[in-house]
């Protein structure tokens, strides 16, 4: 058991994706916010009915009884001073708080409509009016001026005691409209005190929730993915064997066991690629020591073939020379065949001797100016030409990094061929062509001889292929192998166009600059004994 083993969650949880987990999410998130933001509109809408109430209804009605008991006591102190005196200027206060009184009447209606305990304390109040009015008020003011009122000091004690009803009547009203006011304001302040509870409450809640969703992104989508980045950069790191955890919803998961399966598939393929590496290494090694233990072979055969071949050639030469005509016809021929075989055995050696030298003992790179190597290659080779009657022409050739040796060697094996292998009827017309072709130079050589039938289009790159007798033309069939292999040796490649039938076109590219590692190719075996050059003849 390792320390970070966590409890296996329920199945149905097991099988949420990101996507389920993010719109559940979304959608508890905005139940509780629309929960909270009802909640909210019904606490504000209550504050501001309660705040209306007391400000609009109860402060102002309770303002309005005062001003109304003010006028009635007004009214009160003009009638008993114009009763006492009959002075007229008593009854100013008296007309003055009567039209008062009905706009603060008319007022509180207005403001206590609706509100029928508050109404019947209106009516309360205006029937002791009332009465004192009609028993007092009205009375002694319709009496004359100029004169004290009889009336005044008959009904002095029913007026005090009726003036009494009202301020009774307009006490209990004011008590109760103080109260209904003290009541809005507790109101007020529960409903404020709720507010800001549930507004903090929503404040607290959306911290909360921004806190809940932060953490379900990290322990959902972000620790998934640094779980998933941390084990690809210890595979990117080279160790290929880690296992990628699945960790997260269900779609993370499903991609952190595709990646693994592609990581287990790249170890498979890393595993086959490396054993396929190593035994082309080691087919390699074997190749390279095969072919350098087949060139220092031809190497060492050809000069140790040298001297006995020497001595053979000598000797049957010396048969031949002394003893020519005095044996029977058979032996004269039997000693030719010696020589003859002796001769071709010579050039045979001479030519491996210079095929196994290209690449070992010729490998020096230097600016090589192709058209002067060319000069001197048609000047080696004027006898030949001149007897063929031979025409060659040319393009202008560029200055490649070669090595000189080598390049003259392709130069004459490729014009002493276009010579060598011309129709018995024409002059040879030999042309050679140059162009640049991306970052390869790209050439070719065309004659007008025999030509190269297309079936043997590979086979005359082979050493010591020959289609021809010796009778037929002289070589070794080591020229053609040669070109190849300097080619390539140079970073290009060298073919027969089989498309070009009025004679031979061999094309070949060279680089500007030979490769870091040249290609050496192996020595091929020869498939058998024939001319230098497999030619398609005439029709």
């Amino acid at each position: 058991m390792t320390g970070n083993t966590r409890p296996p969650r329920a199945p149905w949880l097991a099988r949420w994706t990101t996507r389920r987990w993010l719109r559940v999410g979304a959608a508890v998130s905005l139940a509780v916010l629309a929960v909270l933001g009802t909640a909210g509109a019904w606490v504000l809408a209550r504050t501001e009915t309660i705040s209306n109430d007391l400000v609009d209804v109860r402060s102002p009605a309770l303002t309005a009884a005062i001003r109304l008991e003010s006028a009635l006591l007004n009214q009160e102190t003009g009638i008993r001073g114009y009763g006492a005196t009959g002075t007229p200027a008593f009854k100013v206060p008296y007309t003055e708080g009567l039209a008062e009184e009905k706009t603060r009447t008319a007022q509180l209606a207005g403001l206590l409509q609706g509100d029928k305990a508050r109404l019947a304390d209106l009516e309360a109040v205006q029937d002791a009016v009332e009465r004192w009015q009609e028993r007092i008020a009205r009375p002694i003011a319709a009496a004359p001026p100029g004169a004290p009122s009889p009336l005044a000091t008959e009904r002095a004690a029913e007026g005090k005691s009726a003036f009494d009803d009202v301020r009774a009547a307009l006490g209990e009203q004011q008590e109760r409209l103080r109260a209904d006011r003290v009541q809005a304001r507790d109101d007020l302040m529960s409903v404020t005190a709720l507010r800001n509870g549930v507004f903090g409450a929503i404040a607290v809640l959306i911290v909360v929730l921004t806190a809940f969703v932060f953490e379900g992104l990290r322990r959902g989508i972000n620790r998934p993915l640094e779980q998933l980045a941390a084990d690809a950069r210890v595979i990117t790191d080279g160790d290929f064997g880690h296992p990628i955890s699945p960790t997260g919803p269900a779609d993370l998961r499903r991609l952190s066991g595709e990646i693994d399966s592609m990581r287990r598939r790249l170890v498979r393929e890393l595993a086959f690629t490396e054993e396929a590496r190593q035994r082309l290494d080691a087919q390699a090694a074997e190749l390279q020591r095969s072919n350098a233990e087949l060139e220092q072979f031809a190497y060492v055969a050809s000069h140790d073939l040298q001297e006995p071949l020497r001595k053979v050639s000598s000797f049957t030469q010396l048969l031949q020379r002394r003893y020519g005509g005095q044996l029977d016809t058979r032996a004269d021929q039997y000693i030719e065949f010696a020589v003859d075989g002796a001769n071709r055995m010579q050039t045979l050696i001479n030519d491996l001797l210079d095929f196994s030298r290209v690449g070992r003992m010729h490998n020096t790179h230097q600016s090589v100016d192709l058209e002067k190597v060319f000069e001197r290659t048609v000047s080696a080779l004027s006898i030949g030409i001149e007897e063929a009657g031979a025409t060659i022409t040319h393009d202008p050739l560029p200055t490649l990094v070669a090595d000189p040796t080598q390049m003259g060697m392709l130069w004459q094996n490729l014009i002493g061929n276009a010579v060598k292998f011309r129709r018995p009827d024409r002059a040879p017309a030999i042309h050679v062509t140059a162009e640049r072709d991306g970052d390869l130079w790209r050439f070719s050589v065309t004659d007008n001889g025999i030509g190269i039938a297309p079936e043997y289009a590979d086979k005359v790159f082979v050493i010591f292929q020959r289609l021809h007798t010796k009778d037929s033309f002289t070589g070794s069939g080591i020229g053609l192998a040669m070109c190849k292999k300097i080619v390539e040796f140079h970073g290009g490649t060298i073919a027969v166009d089989t498309e070009y039938r009025e004679g031979t076109r061999l094309g070949f590219t060279l680089a500007p600059e030979p490769p870091e590692s040249p290609v050496r190719p192996v020595l091929p075996e020869a498939e058998g004994p024939g001319a230098e050059q497999t030619r398609r003849p005439r029709s």
